[in-house]
C-alpha cells in the first residue's frame, strides 16, 4: 500500500464511523468479531450494562467486560474477623452480563461462542442447527432471522436487543479493539507517537499511534479502543406482556354480497361489530356469515406443509392460529365471516381478501352439518377420502398383517400426503408434482422386502420393479380384479416417467391420450387419477383385512 493508504487506515475513520454509527432497528448488528486476515487485529465482544453505571462506563475507553468473563462464580468477604461468601450468576457484583458467552473446555473439546440463553428465551428463538441461526416466529407464523453465528462472527438484529434491554434496564456496550499495522513508520507517515482518549454522546474511544521498535515485521501500529453503548427501547415496545403497550387489533373487510346494480359491497370482519343469535349488533351480518374465496387461496399453505396443515375443515399453523374453512367444493373455499375476524392474524385476512369472491352459493352440505347441525360428517372430496383412506390402510394392516403394504412415510416424504389434492388451477407445473406425489406414495411405497416373501421361490427371479412385484404376489395368491390396479399402477408410472421426471416427448403424448389429457383440462384429469387411486387403496385395505396373501 501507499503512504497515503497506510495513513488514512491508521487513522480507524471508517472503523470509527461505522462501530458507532447511529444504528436502525433492523440492522443485524455485530456482538461478536474476531478478524484477523490482513495487516490488522479487530475485536468486538459485546455486554450488558446496568443502567445505575453507564457514567462509569463511559468515563474510560477500556473495556468493562473480557472473553472468559461472565461464568457463574462467587466472592468472599473478611472483615473484622468474619468471612462472608457471596454467588453470583456472572462472577461479581458489577452486574455487567454477557450477551455472548465464551465455552472453554481446557483443550478437551473445541471452544465455541454461544448467546444468552435469557436472550434466546426471552424471544422463543428457534435454533437452526444446520444453518447456525436463530429464528423467531411471529403470531402469524412468519420466520425472522434474529441472529447468525458464524465462524469469528456473531450479529443479532437490533431490535430484538434492544427489545431485551427495556425489560432489563440496561445498555448493550459495544466494545471494540481495532489495531491497524504498517510497513512503514510513524515518521514516514507523518504520525505522532501517542494519542487521546475521547467522549461523545454515548461513545467513548481512544486512539493511540505506536512503534513496534523492531519486534515486528511491520513498524508502526494505530489502536482503536472504546465502546458504543446502544439504549433500549420504551418498555412498551418491549414486546413482552404487562410491559408492552396492547395494539388495537385490525381486522379486514370482506365481500359478502352484491346490491341489486351488481356492485359488491363489504363488511368488517371484527367479531363485536357482528350480529348473533343473543341480539347483539341486530343491524349488522351475523358472525356467521359465509364469505367465499377462490380456490388459490390455499395454495400459500400447500406449498408449506412444513408449516400449514389442511385437512377436512380446518386449516392450521402449527398452534399459533388455526381457522374453520367449508374445503368441501370444487371451485371455492368458504369461512364465517366472525372467524376470519377472531380466528386469522391480520396480515393472513389481507391474504384471503386477495382471493376474495362474491357469494356463489351457500357452504356445502358436510360444512353445514359439520358447523350448524353440530353432526359428525365425513367429507367426500376425493383428497379427503384418500388421506383417510391411506391412513385406514396403514391400521388395517398393522393389525391384521403386522406390516406394511406401503413403507410407512419419513419425515422427508410426509408432505407429498399432506398436499395430495386435486389441483386449484389448470398450471402443468402443479399437475406434473402432484402426479410425481401420487407415484411415490402409491408405487415408490410399495414393500418389495416383504411382498417378495409371497411370491414362489422359482418366480422370484427375474422381476423387476415394485409394481411387476406386487403382481405376481397378487398372480401367486390368485387375488381377483387385480388387472385394473395394476394396469393403472402402471399408466400413472408411465405418465411420471414422460412428464415430471423427464422432458416431455413423443412417449408423454401417448400416455397423456390415455388419460385423457388432450381433450380434458389437468383438473378433471387429476380427478380422475385420485378415483382410480381410492380404488386402489380400497383394493389394498381389502387384501389386508381378510390377509389374502400367503406366504411362500
Amino acid at each position: 500500500m501507499s503512504l497515503d493508504e497506510d495513513r488514512d487506515r491508521l487513522s480507524q475513520i471508517k472503523m470509527l464511523n461505522s462501530l458507532t454509527r447511529n444504528l436502525q432497528i433492523t440492522d443485524m448488528l455485530t456482538v461478536y468479531s474476531s478478524d484477523t486476515d490482513g495487516p490488522h487485529n479487530y475485536g468486538v465482544y459485546c455486554c450488558l450494562v446496568p443502567n445505575g453505571i453507564i457514567n462509569q462506563v463511559l468515563s474510560k475507553p477500556t473495556w468493562d467486560f473480557s472473553h472468559g468473563d461472565g461464568a457463574p462464580g462467587s466472592i468472599v468477604h473478611r472483615m473484622e474477623g468474619t468471612t462472608k461468601r457471596l454467588y453470583f450468576r456472572f462472577g461479581d457484583d458489577s452486574g455487567i452480563e454477557p450477551l455472548v458467552i465464551d465455552r472453554v473446555f481446557h483443550g478437551m473439546r473445541n471452544e465455541y461462542k454461544e448467546i444468552s440463553e435469557e436472550f434466546r428465551f426471552f424471544h422463543g428463538l428457534y435454533h437452526d442447527r444446520k444453518t447456525d441461526q436463530y429464528i423467531k416466529f411471529d403470531d402469524s407464523g412468519n420466520e425472522t432471522v434474529v441472529a447468525i453465528v458464524e465462524n469469528n462472527h456473531i450479529c443479532i438484529r437490533v431490535k430484538e436487543i434492544r427489545q431485551f434491554l427495556a425489560v432489563r434496564d440496561m445498555y448493550l456496550s459495544v466494545q471494540f479493539d481495532c489495531r491497524e499495522h504498517s510497513t512503514y513508520s510513524l515518521e514516514e507517515l507523518s504520525l505522532e507517537e501517542g494519542g487521546e482518549d475521547q467522549q461523545n454522546g454515548l461513545n467513548c474511544w481512544g486512539l493511540h499511534y505506536g512503534n513496534f521498535r523492531g519486534v515486528s515485521e511491520h513498524k508502526s501500529f494505530s489502536r482503536l479502543l472504546g465502546k458504543h453503548l446502544v439504549k433500549p427501547l420504551p418498555k412498551s415496545k418491549s414486546g413482552l406482556w404487562g410491559f408492552a403497550e396492547e395494539e388495537k387489533r385490525q381486522h379486514a373487510e370482506f365481500i359478502i354480497g352484491v346490491d341489486e346494480n351488481g356492485d359488491e359491497f363489504t363488511h368488517t370482519s371484527e367479531p363485536d361489530a357482528l350480529a348473533n343469535y343473543f341480539g347483539a349488533n341486530p343491524d349488522a351480518p351475523n358472525y356467521l356469515t359465509p364469505v367465499n374465496f377462490r380456490k388459490q387461496v390455499l395454495d400459500k399453505y400447500y406449498q408449506q406443509p412444513s408449516k400449514y396443515l389442511i385437512e377436512d375443515s380446518m386449516l392450521s399453523c402449527g398452534r399459533l392460529w388455526s381457522l374453520q374453512i367449508d374445503n368441501h367444493h370444487e371451485e371455492k373455499v368458504c369461512a364465517w365471516l366472525g372467524d376470519l375476524g377472531c380466528d386469522l392474524p391480520y396480515q393472513e385476512q389481507l391474504h384471503w381478501r386477495t382471493y376474495n369472491i362474491p357469494p356463489q352459493g351457500g357452504v356445502s352440505e358436510t360444512y353445514f352439518k359439520q358447523q350448524i347441525l353440530a353432526e359428525f360428517s365425513d367429507s367426500d372430496r376425493p383428497e379427503h377420502l384418500f388421506v383417510r383412506k391411506y391412513r385406514s390402510l396403514q391400521k388395517e394392516c398393522a393389525d391384521c398383517l403386522g406390516w406394511q403394504l406401503l413403507l410407512p412415510l419419513s419425515a422427508g416424504d410426509e408432505h407429498y400426503l399432506k398436499c395430495m389434492r386435486i389441483p386449484a388451477t389448470d398450471e402443468q407445473r402443479e399437475f406434473d408434482e402432484l402426479v410425481l406425489g401420487l407415484s411415490m406414495l402409491l408405487i415408490d411405497s410399495l414393500n418389495e422386502k416383504k411382498i417378495n416373501k409371497y411370491i414362489p421361490n422359482d418366480d422370484r427371479q427375474g422381476i423387476k420393479g415394485s409394481i411387476s412385484r406386487l403382481e405376481a404376489a397378487l398372480v401367486a395368491n390368485d387375488i381377483q380384479a387385480r388387472e385394473i390396479h395394476i394396469e393403472f399402477l402402471r399408466k400413472l408410472q408411465n405418465l411420471r416417467s414422460s412428464s415430471s421426471a423427464h422432458r416431455k416427448g413423443s412417449n408423454y403424448k401417448k400416455i397423456a391420450n390415455e388419460f385423457g389429457i388432450n381433450n380434458q383440462n389437468l383438473r378433471s384429469v387429476f380427478a380422475g387419477i385420485i378415483e382410480k387411486s381410492l380404488k386402489f387403496l380400497d383394493f389394498l385395505i381389502k387384501i389386508a383385512k381378510e390377509q389374502q396373501l400367503g406366504e411362500c
